[in-house]
């Protein structure tokens, strides 16, 4: 945390290049993917059209003998015409789920392109299932639309639709919340860190069972294991809750300043957890050393897609040695990014938005080595031979903390690995 602070004095930060025009990135209703596989005995019903059925179909790669905790009402030619009460419809739908499926604890409803379109209100509609419902389950409602926004926002969007059903915190109270969906892993071995730390007052924001809600307050200290999560950031500073500012658990250097950041707050100082985590943090080091040779001194390109790209670009040069031809994501909220643009530093270019030519154009012109960006931009780009990296792989694949810090640099390598491997048969 020693180059945090002292660029916290200078101001040393990236001057933001803002740029606006056409994007490619999945929309919100992905995030469902892994809030499914998180929150366990949640439905998310999506209210859309066949496409977004498709995409969700394609995005989880459902095996055949699964039944699913998502689905979607699609919405027909008369519905989107208002020529049948879309209302009446959505009720019998959730009545017919209900009695189907009895485990189900939460329901989402989830807008998408085509309800919003037609200005379906699902907020009211939850309200109203609650009140028909309301000693079953809790139902609320959240936006997953691709329209202006990026697809984890669609995570944002539905942990702050949970926001007001959180019990309030006792006055007097402190507790630390862990806002962000993370594996069932990775919660472990976190709450294993803190255990060690001496703060056993601890919770993860979702949890793996949606009735387990954890309490808010004045005395919720929030701290972010995703950058993705404004808007529910912004519902819990509303309830009381402060932010500890810190990196994000990436690689060592941010999952061990991210851990100094919580205990400062329960008054203990940078030395003393770097002395309590020195097995875990050494033994991710000489994980990270093995992969480390295999990046050292590429160039890598970050297009904006995932909002995990300032943090992701900073373990990359900071750890691995690479060098940032340029770190794009889709939106910034220095607010919750003022560490991480800290250690970025000035030198760094940082784009905020895209024009989607005019950042392809940047990447042909710099030939970067790995290029990081959506899977509809990534068969172009190889076909032209540029190496890339699908963005959404680093959401679906468990890479915060310590232990996960191998696997996370492993992602960037395995390319540069197989472009290796075709050139030395290309040969042979």
């Amino acid at each position: 945390m020693s180059q945090v602070i002292a660029r916290a004095a200078t101001g040393d930060v990236p001057e933001v290049r803002t740029e606006r025009g056409e994007r490619a990135v999945f929309c919100g209703l992905t995030s469902i993917i892994w809030l499914h596989r998180r929150i366990q005995d949640a439905f998310f019903l999506v209210v859309g059209s066949r496409t977004c059925a498709h995409l969700l179909q394609s995005a989880a790669g459902v095996m055949i003998f699964a039944e699913p905790r998502f689905a979607t009402a699609i919405l027909g030619e008369r519905d989107l015409a208002g020529m049948a009460d879309c209302h009446e419809e959505l009720d019998r739908v959730v009545a017919e789920l209900l009695a189907r499926r009895p485990d189900i604890r939460r329901l989402f409803l989830v807008g998408s392109c085509p309800s919003e379109v037609i200005k379906l209100d699902l907020a009211n509609a939850a309200a109203r299932l609650q009140g028909v419902h309301d000693n079953r389950l809790r139902i609320s409602a959240f936006s997953g639309s691709g329209i202006e926004t990026t697809f984890t926002q669609g995570e944002d969007q539905c942990l702050a639709s949970m926001v007001p059903d959180l019990p309030e915190l006792e006055a007097g109270n402190q507790r630390l919340m862990v806002v962000g969906t993370l594996a069932d892993i990775v919660e472990e071995q976190f709450r294993r860190h803190f255990a060690q730390l001496g703060i056993d007052h601890v919770d993860f924001f979702p949890a793996a069972r949606a009735d387990d809600l954890p309490p808010v307050g004045p005395g919720t200290r929030l701290l972010l294991a995703q950058p993705f999560v404004s808007d529910t950031v912004q519902a819990l500073c509303k309830r009381g809750a402060k932010v500890i500012p810190s990196l994000y658990p990436l690689g060592v250097q941010g999952t061990l300043a991210w851990f100094q950041a919580a205990a400062a707050e329960w008054g203990m100082d940078a030395e003393s957890v770097s002395a309590a985590l020195a097995i875990p943090v050494a033994r991710a080091q000489k994980a990270v050393a093995r992969v480390r040779e295999n990046l050292k001194d590429k160039t890598i390109h970050f297009l904006p897609d995932s909002q995990l790209e300032i943090p992701l670009a900073r373990f990359l040069r900071d750890e691995c040695g690479m060098s940032l031809t340029e770190v794009a994501t889709p939106y910034l909220d220095q607010a919750l990014m003022t560490p991480e643009l800290l250690q970025l530093g000035a030198d760094v270019r940082l784009v905020e938005g895209s024009d989607l030519d005019s950042a392809l154009a940047r990447v042909r012109a710099s030939r970067p080595d790995l290029t990081v960006c959506g899977m509809g931009i990534a068969n172009p780009l190889e076909a032209e031979g540029l190496r890339t990296k699908w963005s959404i792989e680093l959401i679906f694949t468990p890479v915060q903390g310590f232990d996960q810090v191998a696997d996370l640099a492993g992602l960037f390598a395995r390319p540069l690995a197989r472009e290796r491997q075709l050139e030395v048969g290309s040969w042979s």
